[in-house]
């Protein structure tokens, strides 16, 4: 299995969480987002994922998948033997809420080809467009923090006791959120789950700062 990705892409690092959750052995292949203009850009990459954007997976089976969902999906279906989403209907509804919260409402509004348009088509200053990146950093998580302290089903992790394709997406956000040095005490819920993701081995090993391209 390789997985393409880049140590700072949150959405790379939500694969690699889960891949360690499941304990499933992988290829890292780096693709540098900033390195050659955008390692991304070239042909090279996009022949794997026209999209150029990460991550991309490539199963053993020849199944090339890419945006993050879909891959956690994927993996969910073909290893299901560590479970990322719950069995119940509605557990799994609010486990895929709570991460399209991420994957979809916040995430993309801070995604480096916006920042980049932001900061270089448009025009503005970095200042605007730090400010842009906070002001929808701190929408997301509180929404999240509103989401997981208001409900009965938020346990350890983000839907009970055991991480699923939530925490997945919610530790990488709140890796953004500090990396942009925005206060993350307003959401004692979230970061209470945060530290309880980060005391397990399978995201310490998924954190930029281990990856082989880390800077």
């Amino acid at each position: 299995m390789k997985l393409y990705t880049y140590f700072r892409s949150s959405a790379a690092y939500r694969v690699r969480i889960a891949l360690n959750l499941k304990g499933l052995a992988y290829d890292a292949q780096p693709v540098h987002l900033l390195r050659d203009g955008g390692q991304h850009l070239a042909d090279a990459y996009r022949a794997v994922n026209p999209s150029a954007l990460l991550p991309t997976l490539e199963d053993d089976d020849g199944a090339v998948i890419g945006q993050s969902l879909a891959i956690l999906e994927y993996l969910d279906e073909t290893r299901p033997q560590i479970p990322l989403l719950p069995a119940d209907p509605a557990g799994r509804a609010r486990v895929r809420a709570l991460a399209l919260t991420v994957v979809a409402d916040t995430h993309p509004l801070g995604n480096l080809r916006v920042l980049k348009y932001i900061k270089g088509e448009m025009g503005l200053t970095e200042e605007v467009k730090l400010a842009w990146h906070r002001h929808w950093l701190r929408s997301g998580l509180e929404t999240l923090e509103a989401l997981l302290a208001g409900d009965a089903r938020t346990g350890v992790y983000a839907h009970g006791d055991t991480p699923t394709l939530a925490d997945c997406c919610l530790v990488p956000q709140v890796f953004n959120a500090q990396r942009f040095e925005v206060d993350t005490a307003p959401y004692p819920t979230l970061m209470r789950i945060n530290a309880a993701c980060a005391a397990l081995p399978a995201f310490q090993q998924a954190h930029p700062s281990q990856q082989s391209d880390a800077e």
